[in-house]
């Protein structure tokens, strides 16, 4: 079990995004594309990390991602963020997406991932982070 799992899970952080899983999101079986998921979370966490940057936010990477459940079409999805470490010009933060499933009523965690964002101004470049006060 790695620091960030739990014996007992529940969301970690804040909600973040809510929203139901289409049609036009799954594969042939029904189950949600993967990389969907991935950008879904990304809109999550950008929202969130812009917020703790007090200003625009680019993605610079995904430390880990772990799939644990596939969620199928309906699921209502809620993605969690948690900030996990504040440096000059970057932002770790922790991303969990969780599923309440409308036929068996399930609450479940799908996966979580580790994304880093940096601080960018208008021109796309590095800048400190400037908290909101």
């Amino acid at each position: 079990m790695n620091e960030y799992e739990q014996e007992d899970p529940i969301p970690q952080g804040d909600l973040a995004l809510q929203l139901t899983a289409l049609p036009r999101e799954t594969n042939g079986f029904g189950d949600i594309y993967g990389g969907w998921l991935v950008s879904q979370m990304d809109l999550a966490g950008t929202a969130m990390a812009s917020r703790v940057a007090g200003g625009r936010v680019a993605t610079v990477s995904i430390d880990r991602m772990a799939f644990m459940v596939p969620v199928a079409v309906g699921a209502q999805l809620s993605f969690y963020t948690q900030t996990l470490e504040v440096g000059r010009s970057s932002i770790r933060m922790l991303v969990e997406v969780w599923s309440d499933d409308p036929l068996s009523s399930e609450w479940r965690k799908v996966t979580e991932a580790v994304f880093v964002f940096v601080a960018i101004d208008g021109s796309g470049r590095t800048r400190p982070v400037t908290p909101r006060r």
